[in-house]
């Protein structure tokens, strides 16, 4: 059994008013039956309570104020205390049942973060994971994640981590003000988007996420945690607000703007209820691979990149060219012809930026 079993504001034991009312009489030198009697109550009724088999309703308790004097709210206090401290404990022995589960998710790294309170003690740790996931359980946790998500082919995730990260998506998600999702009006925004891959962090953030909200998406920047391995992810908050969240893990513009297009692609191609999950080093489904052809040619149409494929060689010059007529970063030619196999990664990498990007 665990040596911290913190308890909080309220005792370590559960006294029933049984155990009181027992105190009482023998004070008083007074037999149950004798208290039944002044009550006009059967002795067992008297018996229960004192062994805990009945509870003290308010009509018992008035009655014991006329017998005993002792106020009636004083006994029903005393129940109401006693049924809840019981209860206290009786959590704390499932929550003790709970360590090994919680050691599974990041903490440290969550309470570094500032999504968690920080504290050693493992039963806080259990009771700060409940909260931040709104379960009861933390078995259930995984009943609670059911959102698509994009992360790197290499290794494989941390489910409880990749739940942590999913988690914080949705309670920033639903910070957000947005209006209904309107499908149209986000198709007619995606230009708008592509323009925003000219510009500095700084200066496309907040337009880009009120752009986003006025079509009905909550877009999201969570920190990536290690062991998710998680570029972006998408869901439903509710029937008329979806959720974009993106990590810019690996902080390249090009993989960035990628993986919004491609969370904007699950968004207007596929249905609210689909949950989509693409695991490492297995075959993408096809609605993955749909969503990657959205984003492709949504920041490079097909007849484009035809063009850029004949732009020989590529160079930093002629890369510059094209991506200036199409209206888009350098960088997002390079990504693609480097993602298609038709330029070495090690490449034209100049073209490419890093940056950071903070919550909306």
């Amino acid at each position: 059994m665990s040596t911290d079993r913190v308890t909080g504001p309220w005792p370590d034991v559960a006294i029933p008013p049984g155990e009181l009312l027992a105190g009482e009489l023998e004070a008083r030198q007074m037999t149950q039956a004798e208290l039944a009697r002044r009550m006009n109550r059967p002795s067992q009724v008297i018996n229960e309570i004192i062994k805990e088999k009945k509870e003290i309703t308010p009509e018992t308790a008035i009655e014991l104020e006329s017998v005993l004097g002792t106020p009636a709210y004083v006994w029903l206090n005393l129940e109401r205390d006693y049924r809840y401290n019981r209860a206290r404990l009786t959590d704390l022995d499932r929550l003790e049942e709970q360590v090994q589960r919680a050691r599974k998710f990041p903490y440290a790294e969550m309470a570094k973060l500032d999504w968690i309170p920080t504290t050693r003690k493992p039963l806080e740790r259990v009771r700060e994971l409940l909260r931040y996931f709104a379960v009861s359980n933390l078995k259930l946790v995984t009943h609670t994640q059911q959102v698509a998500f994009r992360r790197s082919p290499v290794r494989e995730a941390s489910p409880e981590a990749l739940a942590a990260w999913l988690r914080k998506g949705e309670i920033e998600g639903e910070k957000v003000e947005t209006k209904s999702f309107d499908s149209t009006r986000l198709r007619e925004a995606l230009p708008m988007m592509r323009e925003m891959t000219l510009l500095p962090p700084e200066e496309f953030h907040r337009p880009l996420c009120d752009l986003c909200a006025d079509c009905g998406v909550a877009l999201v920047f969570v920190p990536h945690l290690a062991g998710t391995h998680a570029n972006g992810a998408v869901c439903w908050l509710n029937p008329t607000t979806s959720l974009v969240q993106l990590s810019v893990r690996h902080r390249y513009d090009d993989i960035f703007w990628f993986s919004l297009f491609h969370e904007l692609g699950h968004l207007l191609l596929h249905g609210k209820r689909d949950v989509f999950v693409e695991l490492p080093e297995t075959p993408k489904t096809e609605k993955e691979k749909e969503a990657d052809r959205f984003a492709a040619d949504t920041l490079i149409p097909p007849g484009a990149f035809a063009r850029l494929q004949k732009t020989q060689p590529y160079s930093t010059a002629n890369v510059r060219a094209f991506a200036s007529r199409l209206g888009i970063a350098p960088s997002i030619a390079v990504g693609r012809l480097q993602h298609d196999g038709l330029l070495p990664h090690t490449h034209l990498n100049g073209l490419r930026s890093k940056f950071e990007i903070a919550e909306c």
